[in-house]
């Protein structure tokens, strides 16, 4: 069965960081690639970070480049979301997804986690 369970949310301050995990079973990272998604308080879901399976390419979203960092553990079979700078507008809960490349286009993933919350305040 494939399962993604994210983890790693929790209340933060402005400039704080936070990693979260998207640790995946049933299936391997080598052929699926994995979106990072966000989805803010009245606002829709939207892709901050993916990683392609087939070579390892990165993408970001504007809001959050140069701040965030997506990576990935063979080993683990988790994919890390190392989130630095956080701003009160980054709060949300965040979701991984798990796809074929072109889903990273498309936003049409096969699989998603449960969800992550995400809380920057002072």
């Amino acid at each position: 069965q494939l399962q993604l369970v994210e983890s790693g949310g929790d209340l933060v301050q402005p400039g704080g960081s936070l990693r979260l995990s998207c640790t995946v079973s049933g299936f391997s990272l080598d052929y699926y690639a994995i979106g990072w998604f966000r989805q803010a308080p009245g606002k829709e879901r939207e892709q901050i970070a993916c990683i392609e399976s087939s070579d390892g390419s990165r993408h970001y979203a504007d809001s959050v480049r140069g701040r965030f960092t997506i990576s990935r553990d063979y080993a683990k079979n988790t994919v890390y979301l190392q989130m630095n700078s956080l701003k009160r507008e980054d709060t949300g809960v965040y979701y991984c997804a798990a796809g074929r490349d072109e889903a990273i286009a498309t936003y049409d993933y096969d699989y998603w986690g449960q969800g992550t919350q995400v809380t920057v305040s002072s």
